[in-house]
Formats: C-alpha cells, structure tokens, sequence
C-alpha cells in the first residue's frame, strides 16, 4: 500500500508494540530500533514471561534502554503466563498463576510509573477445566480490584481486553461487550472509573464483530486501541480490513489515545513493516 494512501495518518498518534514487532532483535535492542524507524512511542506485553518479578537489574537494564532511545512507554501488559504461548493471563487462574500475578502488580505499575506510562493492560486469563467459570470470575474481579487501584496510584488507567475466539478459544472475553461488561464490574467496585475497554480491532475483526457498530458505540470507554490487518495479522494494507477509515471514525467519535501497531512483519526485518505509514506521522505528537 502506498504510505500516500494514509491522508488522515496525521490526526493519529502511534506506538510500536516491541513485543510482536522488531522480536527478531533482543528486548534491550528494540526500544532503538523503533526510534529508528522514525517512533517515539511503544509498548510492551509483559517482558519476562517466566517471572512476575524479575531482578531490579533487569528491570533497570529495560527502562535505560527505553530511555537512551528517546521513547515513550505507553502501555504494558501486566504478568500474563506464557504469552506468546497457550497463556492468555494468569488473573483468573486459581492457585499458583492468580498469586504470580498478585506478585507482578506493583511490580509492573512501579516500573511503568518509572517511565511515565499511563496505560496497564490486564489479560483475563482462560477457562480452566474442572474450575468453575463463576468461580475464575469471581477472582477475576477481585485481582482486576487490585490492578485497578495499583494503576490510579500511579495516575494510569486499567485496560481490559477482548481476544478473539478462533486463536484464543478457552478465553471468555471474545467480544467488545464481554470485556466492556468486565470494565463495568470493576469500576462498579472500586469507584475509580479508571478501568478501560482496549479496542483491538484485529481481534474484534476475527470475531466477526459490526466494527463501526463497536466504535460508534464503545468509543468513549476506550482506553486503547490496537490495530493489525485481517487476515493475517499483518500491517495495514496485507489484508481487507478499511482500517483507515476504522480510526477516522474513532477520531471523530472522541478517541485521542494511541493506536499500538499490534501486527507480525512478514518475513522481513520489522524496519521494512511501516511503508504503510508516513515517515512524518510516525513520531508520536
């Protein structure tokens, strides 16, 4: 797609999600990657998928690395289990993977209030097998209840997201409502309202959701949105989704946050993945 095709680019204001794209490079390699290929925002699933809470080393290497890029942190992932991998959240997991994410809370929000990030995303988690679903739900809430209050103490907000069902098909939240209805639950019992739906429209897409239904509807409970072209999981351009036209409607309906590019490169070095997008809108404003 040629990257004149993008007109509206300008209005929008992008990040680089570190942990899908430029993953041919090591963790610490990548924050100056992308300031290279002309961003200055990013985000990040949580690093290190086998430790809640990893060494003040690592955690010190992570953030000088993002600082000596000159990037902005402007989400990450609390723990989530192996992800990538079969994991998808540890926060509705009874046992052991609930508590490696009750260890990772603070971890994770004084680490993003370190670099100033305002966004927390918390993965739900899968059903188990044997365990009752009200129960993973009522647990759920009370580790979204926590996570919720960890992130207003450092002036962040919460992000709970929909999955899709065909890549993910023991995660209960595979559509807007369902992740919506959680962001309801949670700021029903904290009284912060700093839970936020994030608007994976790749994800919604899978679903075979009404996308500009979603929009026109979720719009302003959105926190965060992510984008990667259907099918495929690429950049915009590689599939059939109008995603322009997607985030001009959410400019329109009020959504001023980042857009996380959220897609696979291809084969091909992820420096080479953002012809689709103007060198001159790719630095955050």
């Amino acid at each position: 797609m040629p990257a004149s095709h993008w007109d509206t680019a300008a209005d929008q204001r992008f990040n680089v999600n570190l942990s899908i794209l430029f993953t041919e490079l090591p963790l610490l390699e990548r924050p100056a990657a992308a300031a290279a290929a002309g961003f200055t925002a990013v985000e990040l699933w949580w690093p290190w998928i086998d430790s809640p809470t990893p060494e003040r080393s690592e955690l010190d290497a992570l953030k000088k690395a993002i600082e000596d890029a000159g990037v902005q942190l402007t989400g990450l992932n609390f723990y989530a289990g192996q992800l990538p991998g079969p994991d998808r959240g540890a926060l509705s997991i009874p046992g052991e993977e609930s508590e490696r994410f009750r260890a990772n809370v603070d971890v994770a929000a004084n680490f993003a209030e370190s670099l100033g990030c305002k966004a927390l995303n918390a993965l739900y988690g899968n059903r188990v097998e044997g365990v009752d679903p009200a129960e993973q739900d009522a647990l759920a809430l009370e580790n979204l209840v926590l996570a919720a209050r960890a992130a207003d103490r450092i002036g962040a907000i919460l992000l709970i997201e929909a999955l899709n069902q065909p890549e993910s098909p023991l995660y209960p939240l595979v559509s807007a409502p369902a992740a919506v209805g959680v962001v309801d639950k949670v700021n029903e019992a904290t009284g912060l309202g700093n839970a936020k739906f994030l608007m994976d429209l790749y994800h919604l897409s899978m679903n075979g959701e009404d996308l500009p239904a979603v929009i026109e509807e979720f719009a302003a409970r959105t926190g965060h949105v992510q984008i990667a072209d259907n099918p495929g999981r690429g950049a915009p351009g590689t599939g059939t989704l109008p995603l322009e036209e997607l985030l001009e409607q959410l400019r329109k309906a009020g959504y001023e946050g980042y857009v996380g590019l959220e897609y696979k490169p291809g084969e091909r070095p992820s420096s080479e993945a953002f012809e689709w997008l103007p060198a001159a809108a790719r630095a955050a404003r």
